[in-house]
């Protein structure tokens, strides 16, 4: 089984969904925790995460406090 790679690098709101879950596919349990289940959407490719936040009433600067911390 091939082991992803990690790249720890500070995370924005001007990210997609899809670009912080090839960094870091791991934080994928902090979007879910945040009952943000469009991990697995196709439009996370594209999705920001600050657009994401706002579809789903998450505060984008918290999400990106845990995000960053993971």
């Amino acid at each position: 089984m091939k082991k992803s790679k990690i790249v720890k690098k500070p995370y924005t709101k001007d990210m997609t969904i899809g670009e912080v879950l090839k960094s870091n596919p791991n934080l994928e349990e902090v979007f879910l925790g945040f009952g943000m289940h469009c991990v697995a959407c196709p439009v996370s490719q594209m999705e920001t995460v600050e657009e994401a936040s706002a579809v789903h009433g998450v505060d984008v600067e918290f999400l990106l406090k845990k995000l960053n911390e993971a």
